[in-house]
């Protein structure tokens, strides 16, 4: 009997409370919306790195930072890694991948068959032998000019941006690889009868916050950003603040927002695209695993932060939804912690295969099943020396060195805006985190 085929779609950046399915009554994600309806969504779902290509490689690899080495941006999985990919890969999958990967070392595919996109590219840190004399005469002069937040903030509006250019690349390539993979009609050498895993990965809607003219002026008046925010008080939490009435103006936020929607909007037209491509060479979308996640949030001025790099909800929480219509009941929402690590199990254990050992990876299949009552409800996120632990409702912040710890309660204090560090009713539990968090550094690589 064949293997299940499985659509892996991703954005990046992607905040998970800017969709219809979680409430949102602005943002306008219909695609989404009917994924949610009629899969599964995982309310409390977390990356492992709040950034994106620890975050990615951490996802690929079914491991931690501590455990595959990727702590920071620039690192990259080891070449001929086990990603899941690479193990459907083994087991016969066709495994493809549209879009942005993120690997940045030498072994450029980590394990998928075919890579069309063209946002990425190896960095040069890692070319062999390089001659550093040479790389040295060729320094731009415009680095210190790149990824400041107030600019971003300041030009957001209506554009083409690069990152739109290499979106709209991905989809066309996307959706003529569905028509040659299940119809091929030039050389009738269809691969339906084939298991299939493409990953469809957008880059919207990573800032530069640029999108169309219409969906531009659409929520240019009805999107409410983050205006009077007070600011966290930490030393870490408190960086990349951006000021209003200094740094910008109220109107370009209003903009940058605006714009932010309406490439949230894109990326669920561009879903539409490819589950109608599917549906047009005769495919029953009920027949496939669907999974839905972005690599991690966006602050977008809450707590006066932009970008991601937080273990605030809004920057570590990602939205995740996993559908197989035949086989999983829909409409249903699972509020237990969970990672993107786990999804390397999942997936093995959604299509039967053999789960490799030494992941940091829990199958989601009893939780989809509707079983709970074993589910060690605690997550891990980590972006290098900083460690988040969550369980049930609390969250435990680690920063190193002589920055203070942070402990959340969501249930108290939705907002985050209150460190219970120092709370005598919490004694027992920063207990149990500071064990675990001993646990996590004696462990990591």
């Amino acid at each position: 009997m064949k293997r299940p085929n499985i659509l892996f779609l991703m954005s990046d950046e992607h905040r998970a409370d800017i969709t219809g399915y979680e409430g949102n009554k602005v943002i306008r994600t219909p695609v989404l919306d009917e994924l949610a309806r009629t899969g599964v969504v995982f309310r409390n779902a977390y990356t492992p790195s709040p950034i994106c290509v620890p975050g990615r490689m951490c996802m690929m690899a079914g491991q931690l930072p501590g455990t595959c080495g990727c702590y920071n941006y620039g690192d990259d999985l080891t070449p001929e890694y086990m990603t899941f990919a690479r193990r459907f890969s083994q087991y016969a999958y066709n495994t493809v991948c549209c879009g942005k990967l993120h690997h940045m070392g030498t072994d450029y595919l980590q394990g998928w068959m075919q890579r069309i996109g063209g946002h990425d590219a190896m960095d040069p840190r890692y070319i062999k032998d390089r001659a550093e004399e040479e790389f040295n005469r060729y320094t731009s002069p415009y680095a210190d000019g790149i990824w400041s937040d107030i600019r971003e903030i300041k030009r957001a509006g209506i554009a083409r941006s690069r990152n739109t250019i290499d979106d709209t690349y991905t989809l066309q390539g996307a959706l003529d690889y569905i028509e040659k993979y299940f119809n091929d009609t030039g050389y009738d050498k269809q691969r339906g009868h084939e298991p299939l895993m493409l990953k469809v990965s957008f880059v919207q809607p990573h800032y530069p916050y640029f999108t169309t003219q219409d969906k531009f002026g659409y929520y240019l008046n009805r999107v409410q950003p983050f205006f009077d925010e007070e600011v966290f008080d930490h030393p870490y939490l408190s960086k990349k603040q951006v000021k209003i009435g200094v740094d910008v103006t109220k109107r370009e936020v209003q903009r940058a927002v605006a714009a932010y929607y309406g490439m949230i909007e894109t990326i669920d037209d561009y879903y539409g695209s490819i589950l109608e491509a599917l549906e047009y060479v005769g495919q029953d979308l009920d027949d496939w695993i669907i999974i839905y996640t972005s690599d991690h949030g966006e602050m977008l001025g809450e707590h006066g932060i932009w970008e991601k790099f937080k273990f605030f909800e809004a920057s570590v929480r990602v939205p995740l939804i996993i559908k197989w219509g035949k086989n999983i009941p829909g409409g249903r929402i699972i509020n237990e912690n969970v990672s993107q690590c786990d999804l390397f199990a999942t997936l093995c254990d959604l299509a039967g295969i053999p789960t490799p050992d030494g992941l940091d990876s829990r199958s989601l299949v009893p939780l989809l099943k509707g079983e709970s009552d074993n589910w060690d409800n605690v997550v891990v996120s980590q972006l290098g020396k900083n460690i988040m632990i969550k369980r049930d409702n609390l969250k435990y912040q680690y920063y190193g060195g002589n920055m203070p710890e942070v402990l959340f309660d969501l249930e108290k204090d939705p907002r985050e805006t209150k460190n219970f560090i120092d709370d005598p009713g919490y004694t027992q539990q920063l207990t149990y985190f500071r064990n675990y968090l001993s646990e996590i550094l004696k462990n990591q690589k």
